[in-house]
């Protein structure tokens, strides 16, 4: 039998909810405390007081970056467990080196997302959003229509996970042909042609970004990568807004090299630089392509657990790292 676990607190950093009941029930129903910073996220400096303050044995993150200096704050923190599934606002090294678990829920908002990029697809197709904002405007110009016709679209594909493929499912039920780039491609999918990026890039009428931001990933589509695109193309990113070189696209707009950019995610956000949002072809929305009534709350429920789960001793469902000098009884798989 695994020893029981000891009481011990939580922090949850910020939230991107009403409140924070659904992580609370979970904790203290494990007889752990919650402690819950402002929804808001904070700057690293504010977590890392709140952190010295409250010496979590478990800290719950959002958005808010949760740095070296907090995870070395707390001598009794065993986990950092992400209220997603990015890892770019975590120092994971850090966390590795102390023996410090970092988890993530990297399946809980597949459908979302990917049903978020195709409609944003559609989107651009059909004109909704500009026609929209024309209609509004005391515009009534159908005459001005240059829409396209779904199933002769290629779409190339950056990152083929989970996403990746349940975004290719969907645009090949409409008839698109597609393309797919990643650094570890999988053997013969079905419907599926798997390239280099370059080629993609050539190649595609639409280009949807689903890859994690990393060092190698930053700004993975910039000025030279917006010219080997098909003129009048779109571009999607509903992953992380440091993949892409902002005001590269916006030149690519300008020049109409490019005619559309649909961005869930911005590298400034929540700042919308104003060229782009002066740009007609920019269909923008507030980070919100993994939410749903259901994702939002299997997300803050699955994440909670997990904490729960290792405070308990057990192994992490979601490890992200291999925390070195872990402490007996801790979950160590190895």
């Amino acid at each position: 039998m695994k020893p029981p676990s000891r009481p011990g607190t939580v922090l949850l950093t910020d939230y991107a909810w009403p409140d924070d009941s659904v992580e609370r029930s979970v904790i203290e129903k494990a007889g752990h405390t919650l402690v819950t910073g402002p929804a808001e996220p904070s700057s690293a400096g504010a977590i890392e007081k709140l952190v010295a303050q409250h010496r979590p044995a478990g800290i719950l993150t959002c958005w808010a970056p949760v740095s070296g200096t907090a995870i070395g704050t707390s001598p009794d923190l065993r986990v950092v467990a992400r209220l997603g599934v990015g890892l770019d606002n975590i120092a994971v090294d850090a966390a590795t080196e102390r023996g410090v678990w970092v988890t993530n829920v990297p399946d809980y908002c597949v459908e979302e997302v990917s049903d978020h990029a195709v409609g944003m697809v559609l989107a651009w197709t059909r004109g909704l959003a500009v026609f929209d904002r024309e209609v509004r405007a005391g515009r009534w110009d159908p005459a001005s229509a240059r829409l396209r016709r779904q199933s002769t679209l290629t779409c190339g594909i950056v990152g083929f996970g989970r996403i990746g493929r349940a975004t290719a499912r969907r645009l090949g039920a409409f008839g698109c042909r597609i393309l797919a780039h990643d650094p570890h491609p999988p053997q013969d999918v079905p419907g599926v042609e798997m390239t280099g990026l370059e080629e993609l890039l050539r190649r595609s009428d639409v280009v949807i970004l689903h890859v994690p931001l990393t060092p190698a990933t930053h700004h993975i589509i910039g000025s030279e990568q917006l010219a080997l695109m098909r003129p009048g193309g779109l571009l999607v990113n509903v992953s992380r807004g440091g993949l892409v070189d902002t005001d590269a696209v916006i030149k690519a707009l300008d020049s109409g090299h490019l005619d559309g950019a649909a961005f869930d995610v911005l590298e400034t956000e929540p700042d919308v630089p104003a060229g782009l949002s002066a740009q007609p072809g920019a269909l923008l929305t507030p980070h919100v392509a993994f939410s749903s009534d259901a994702s939002v709350i299997e997300l803050r429920r699955r994440a909670a657990e997990e904490v729960v789960r290792i405070l308990a001793g057990e192994t992490p469902a979601h490890a992200c790292n291999t925390p070195r000098d872990l402490p007996a009884g801790s979950g160590d798989p190895r």
